[in-house]
């Protein structure tokens, strides 16, 4: 059994706005566990969502598909696309929450 599982992830920009307080420690809780700040959003995202547990029932329910989108999402061009692609390495499956400490 390899020591590794490499997995390739499909990656999306997208712009939000935070307060400086919060910006500021984003960028400190990523020097804190040597990761990029981009890691420490997804993940801690990540371990909102799943914990949630009336947001979950809100995913089950129809009316998330009546949710309208309030993410501003980049969507590149085609010629960004294609080259993002044919650069990005695989990365290593290492949840940033556990490097952090945090249960999933």
């Amino acid at each position: 059994m390899p020591l590794l599982e490499v997995t390739q992830t499909r990656q999306i920009s997208a712009s939000i706005r935070l307060t400086d307080t919060t910006a500021i420690q984003v960028d400190q809780y990523a020097a804190f566990i040597h990761a990029s700040a981009d890691d420490v959003v997804e993940q801690a995202l990540a371990y909102v969502f799943s914990k949630d547990r009336e947001f979950q029932d809100f995913l089950k329910s129809p009316d998330t598909r009546q949710a309208a989108s309030r993410l501003r999402i980049r969507r590149p061009s085609a010629s960004e696309a294609s080259e993002a692609h044919a650069k990005r390495p695989a990365s290593v499956a290492q949840p940033v929450a556990s490097a952090a400490g945090l249960k999933a």
